[in-house]
Formats: structure tokens, C-alpha cells, sequence
């Protein structure tokens, strides 16, 4: 039995852009948040509203500091400093910096703003680092909000200061990460030492590092020294830290700018979260797609990864105290600042997201999981934009990643066959960040993937007429499905996301005339796909169909399990040529994770047997042409929680409102 298609397609068409040098260089795409953010289904406490704890507030440090009173005249806690020689180097600013601050590298500080509940505890720790930023403008201060949040509902945050070693010097994130791992031997000795306000309140058992810009490279980092027995660059330097880091966040990160022995930094067996905003000045690719890929579950244990790109979100509003000016305070004159968010509902998502995800990781909260799987079902929750989210636990089998050969037909897994029919495009290659052609950032995602194309019509004086819809195959191995012990507790789960690429109509079949007139013009050529900047392009949606070894099928809708959207446009800079010659590309690809519980197939079609499920098919018959790139197809058998809030259908024909003000 086969569901028809959704007419719900979310068929959102690319922005009108603006010519002439002093423009603006787009205009924002109208928003889908009224239909897609229309109804709420999770059933958990909002995460963003104050928890029972009274909170409490303190300084830790030198108590020697130069320049401010926080860690000089009121810190609580003395701490000793600590020799980051090996990790930094100040250059020629070495003797201006230190003249200002009072120290050299040798000589560091641990200086830490604490937010804490008023309780016995013990409590999970979270320490969180700023990036880089002008370093007499002082960034530590500016996640008061998630502190005091935090602290409520009974976490205790420290905001560590690192403003020393911001400004202008280069290649110091891995300094950054390892003085995270020495606040955490300071936390320790705090929770250990009976004279300290903190002793016996830290549960050291639950930490978690977030990151913001370096700050959100650095945190996976130190992740990574923590398990580490000596420094990559130097193995003279020991490592000694092996703490309970359970949890990292990175908020709109850079990646790459250390890279130990000159490879991009893996990270193994914590739960990560990253988050990156459109419209980001400063950071202005998506660089947390390439850690996040790098992130992998190794030991069986529960381990969870999440990502969402927020429409709208710039880099400095997630801190209080950079604001909207993401390239300095005159920056305004070249960004496009009217385009952004209002900041308070850009920290409302970081309330909500952060808070949900170290709720469900650190205490297990396992209400909260749907959130990461589908974040319509937190449509009161969340501010009025678009979103698109990622997400990936322990249990992920792939059958196709795209990543192993040229080979378009197979796969990693033996056996496993890949077969398109009647595409207009079949291809593999690699993804590009929208900083493609910028000459200081790295622009490969380091990943592959699949570019699928179709157009159902056939070429002709009536281009109403149409084909068999076009399909793409998996044809699994004989016995996948008993050995992968796939049931109704299993899910399919893949990445996938539109293009603003809509193919040719094909080419009329050739009859027998066709064959034997050799005069006859030639017939047309086969369809290619090709740039279509019409508004009018068809919404973008297709069938996800399933078939057992007896032939039994079933299918649903794709639309339903998520939001089906063309890239997004992303406008930084308020002059269009600068925006054209400055980046790669008017927008992110952004994959958005599309999970499928079998049992809604089986629902479909009770005489599918999923312990012989023989294929998983992509059938284009939703829309008469499109194009769609899809990337690590596989099954995964996730926490029942995580399937737990059930999925919203909204219609989303005629949705009104725009991004500027949905309630």
C-alpha cells in the first residue's frame, strides 16, 4: 500500500536579488514559521523558563588582575597561574601585551565568572569560553543569561575568561582548550578542599565544555587533549586529565585555524551540539558542519550529536556584550544588520536548545530527545524563523555514505546495490561551504555526497505529458534486515536537502520510426539539469517507499518528516557585487536529517515484513521535477523517547507571515 504525496510541499523559491553596487544585496525569504513552528508536541517542561534553584554569583582567579576589579578585589577563590608558554605565542605584540595585561604566557591566570544553585548539589559542571574579540572589550561577562538560566535549574556555569590571549595573535585555540582542562584540575581541587564554597557540590562525574567562535574549536580540542597522554605538537608535554566530559557545545565555531600534527582535530564518544547562525559576519561559513562530521561513537555507549543552522542568526548576538556588529563597531556600515533577528530572541534559541540538550545529556532527561530529532515539535518554544537541524546517535548503521569510491553502483556495505531510474541527474561529488572562494578560510566540507535530478515531463509540444516517475534504489544484501535486526523499533534515517536546480523535461522516447528514418532530425537531447531562476519553480517533495522480499511495498511522503526547503539566501553584506565577489555562494548547503519510524510504513502496510525489508527507494512522484542531494542513508535503532512526541502535520499551502514578525 502506498500514501499519496503531501500537498503540504514546502516549496520555498529563491529570493529576489537587488542590482546595483549600493543595494542591499537581497531580500529576505518569506518565512515558513507560522505553518512549520504551528503546534507543539513535545511534552517536557519549557527549557528556557527559570528552574526551582536560587542562584548564586562569584569570581574566581589570580586576585591579582591589572585591569579588573572582578578577578582582582572580589574573587572568592584564589587560583595559582599556570605556564601556557608551550601553546601560545604572542610575536611581535609580545611586549605590548604584556605591559597591558602584567603577565607573559608563562604566567596565565584561571579567572572564571561562577553561576551556581543554592543547594547541597552535587551538581553537573559546564564551563564556557568566549572566542577571539578586541581584548580590552572584555567577553567573558556576556553569557550571563545562560548562566543564571543554568544555575536555576541546577547546573553550575563558569564563563572562563581568556581575553588575554584574544587580539590579533594566530593559531592559539589549542590554548584555549588545554586552559579549559586546567580550570577543570582547578574545579576539582574546589570540590576537594572543605575551605572553598564549593566542596562536595561538583558533580565531576557530569562536565560539559561550550564554545563560542575559537572558543567553540577549542572546546572539542579539549576534548580531545583530555584523553591524550601528550601535547600532538610537542611530546614533551604531558597530559594528565582524563575528566568526565560528557558534553560539548559549539556555537557558531571556526575549525581548522589549530590543527594538531596537521590534521583537522577528531573527536570520539561525547555527546556535541553545534550551532551556526545565516546571516553570521564574522564566522561566515558554516565551519561546525566539518567537526560535526568528525564526530564518532566508538564504545556501544549512548552517545547523541546535534546541529541546527538558525535563518537570520548572526555571531556575536549568542554574547551580550559583541552584539549585532559582528566585524567591529563600525561594521554596520557594510553589514547588513536590518536583516538580522532581534538578539533577545537569538539567545531565546540558545536558552532553549542549550538548556534541552544538557538537560537530556548530563541528567537524562530523555523527554527532551524529540527536540533534536524534529524541531517542529517545539513550535511554542521557538523563536519565529526557520531552522534546520541534523542529528545522529550511537546506534546509526549507514548503507551509503558516498564516501568510499567512484563506484556510483555500490557501497560500503557488501552486497548493497545503488541503481537511479529515469534521473536527469546522477552524480557524486563533494560539498562546498559558502566561503568557497574566500582565500582565509577553508572551504571543503569533507564530505561527499549524492546529486539527484529529475523531470517527470517529456520534452514536446505538450509539456503537460509525463513518464514513469523517476526513482533512486537501494537494493539491500540478502539478509541485511534479520542481521541488522530491523523491526518496528528501528528507524530510517537519512540527510537530504533541495537545490534550486530544476532539470529539462526528458527527451520523447524513440519508437520504431524514430530507428529507421535516418533523415528525420535528431531526437533531443537527453535532459541535463540547468539553473532555473523562475520563481514559479514546482515545491519540492517525494515518496520514501520500502519493499520487502516478496515484493510488498509501502511508502510516505517525505514533507511529513520534515521541512522541504531550497537553500536558504543569505545576504551578510548590504552591497550586493561585494556579497558576489567576497563569497562562493549566495547560500549554506545544509543538510536537514529526515528520521522514519518503520513502524509508520508497517502502519501503512501491515504485510510488510521488515526482517526481510529487500529495498529503500527515493521515488520522485510528488513533484514533476526537481533536484535533491541526499547523503548517509541507514538505520538506526534510537532511544524510544526519541521518537517519543508525535511528528506535526501542518498544511502549509498559503502560510502567511514573514521573518519580520510571525507573532
Amino acid at each position: 500500500m502506498l500514501w499519496t504525496c503531501s500537498r503540504a510541499a514546502l516549496g520555498l523559491g529563491a529570493a529576489v536579488l537587488v542590482a546595483g553596487c549600493g543595494a542591499r544585496a537581497a531580500e529576505l525569504l518569506p518565512s515558513d514559521a507560522a505553518s512549520v513552528l504551528a503546534n507543539h508536541t513535545i511534552d517536557a517542561p519549557d527549557p528556557s523558563r527559570t528552574g526551582p534553584f536560587e542562584v548564586g554569583y562569584l569570581t574566581y582567579g589570580s586576585g591579582e588582575d591589572r585591569n579588573r576589579e572582578a578577578f582582582r578585589d572580589s574573587v572568592v577563590i584564589r587560583t595559582e597561574s599556570v605556564d601556557a608558554s608551550k601553546f601560545v605565542s604572542l610575536g611581535s605584540s609580545a611586549r605590548e601585551r604584556n605591559r597591558f595585561w602584567g603577565f607573559p604566557p608563562s604566567r596565565v591566570p584561571l579567572n572564571a565568572r561562577v553561576w551556581y544553585p543554592e543547594g547541597e548539589g552535587p551538581f553537573p559542571l559546564v564551563l564556557v569560553v568566549h572566542g577571539n574579540h578586541n581584548m580590552r572589550d572584555y567577553s567573558d561577562p556576556g553569557y550571563d543569561y545562560l548562566g543564571e538560566l543554568l544555575a536555576s535549574r541546577g547546573f553550575i556555569l563558569a564563563s572562563v575568561d581568556m581575553n588575554f590571549i584574544n587580539g590579533g595573535i594566530r593559531g592559539e585555540n589549542d590554548a584555549r582548550g588545554w586552559l579549559l582542562l586546567k580550570h577543570l584540575e582547578a574545579w576539582r581541587a574546589f570540590n576537594e578542599d572543605e575551605g572553598t564554597p564549593f566542596h562536595g557540590r561538583v558533580d565531576m562525574s557530569r562536565i560539559a565544555l561550550m564554545g563560542h567562535s575559537r572558543g567553540g574549536e577549542a572546546v572539542a580540542h579539549a576534548a580531545a587533549f583530555n584523553r591524550l597522554e601528550r601535547y600532538p605538537d610537542d611530546g614533551n608535554v604531558t597530559f594528565d586529565f582524563d575528566f568526565d566530559i560528557r558534553s560539548v557545545v559549539a556555537i557558531a565555531p571556526v575549525d581548522g585555524q589549530y590543527a594538531p600534527a596537521d590534521r583537522l582535530q577528531p573527536v570520539e564518544n561525547v555527546n556535541y551540539m553545534v550551532f551556526h547562525g545565516s546571516h553570521d559576519g564574522d564566522v561566515s561559513g558554516f565551519m561546525g558542519i566539518r567537526q560535526y562530521q568528525r564526530v564518532r561513537f566508538t564504545d556501544g555507549q549512548p552517545w547523541l550529536k546535534a546541529l541546527v543552522y538558525v535563518y537570520r542568526a548572526n555571531h556575536g548576538q549568542w554574547n551580550t556584550v559583541w552584539g549585532s556588529h559582528d566585524r567591529g563597531p563600525r561594521s554596520g556600515r557594510s553589514l547588513d544588520l536590518d536583516a538580522l533577528m532581534p538578539a533577545e530572541e537569538q539567545r531565546q534559541f540558545a536558552r532553549v536548545y542549550i538548556t534541552a540538550f544538557l538537560e537530556a545529556t548530563l541528567k537524562g532527561k530523555r523527554d527532551y530527545l524529540p527536540l533534536f530529532r524534529d524541531h517542529r515539535v517545539a513550535g511554542d518554544w521557538l523563536p519565529p524563523t526557520m531552522y534546520v537541524t541534523r542529528v545522529r546517535d550511537h546506534t546509526f548503521r549507514p548503507l551509503a555514505t558516498f564516501e568510499e569510491d567512484v563506484d556510483l553502483t555500490g557501497s560500503e556495505v557488501a552486497g548493497l546495490r545503488l541503481q537511479g531510474d529515469s534521473l536527469s541527474t546522477w552524480r557524486e561529488g563533494r560539498l562546498q561551504l559558502r566561503t568557497a572562494n574566500s582565500p582565509t578560510e577553508g572551504s571543503s566540507q569533507y564530505n561527499h555526497a549524492v546529486w539527484l535530478g529529475w523531470n517527470n515531463r517529456i520534452a514536446g509540444e505538450d509539456t503537460t505529458d509525463t513518464g514513469p516517475p523517476a526513482s533512486y534504489t537501494l537494493t539491500l544484501p540478502d539478509g541485511l534486515a534479520a542481521d541488522w535486526r530491523l523491526d518496528d523499533a528501528s528507524v530510517l534515517q537519512f540527510e537530504l536537502m533541495p537545490t534550486g536546480t530544476v532539470p529539462r523535461p526528458r527527451a520523447a522516447p524513440k519508437t520504431d520510426a524514430d530507428s529507421t528514418a535516418a533523415d528525420e532530425p535528431a531526437a533531443a537531447p537527453p535532459a541535463r539539469a540547468e539553473r532555473n531562476e523562475e520563481a514559479d519553480k514546482p515545491p519540492v517533495d517525494l515518496s520514501i517507499e520500502v519493499e520487502d522480499a516478496r515484493g510488498v511495498r509501502a511508502s510516505v511522503p517525505l514533507s511529513r518528516y520534515g521541512p522541504l526547503r531550497r537553500p536558504l539566501p543569505i545576504a551578510i553584506l548590504r552591497r550586493a557585487d561585494l556579497e558576489r565577489e567576497r563569497y562562493g555562494s549566495l547560500h549554506e548547503l545544509v543538510f536537514q536529517t529526515f528520521t522514519i519510524p518503520l513502524a509508520d510504513l508497517v502502519a501503512v502496510e501491515p504485510r510488510l515484513d521488515l526482517g526481510r525489508l529487500a529495498a529503500v527507494r527515493f521515488r520522485f512522484d510528488c513533484a514533476f521535477a526537481g533536484e535533491v542531494i541526499v547523503d548517509d542513508i541507514g538505520f538506526a535503532r534510537p532511544d524510544p523517547a526519541f521518537l517519543r512526541a508525535p511528528v506535526p502535520v501542518a498544511d502549509a499551502q498559503g502560510a502567511g507571515g514573514t521573518e519580520r514578525g510571525r507573532r
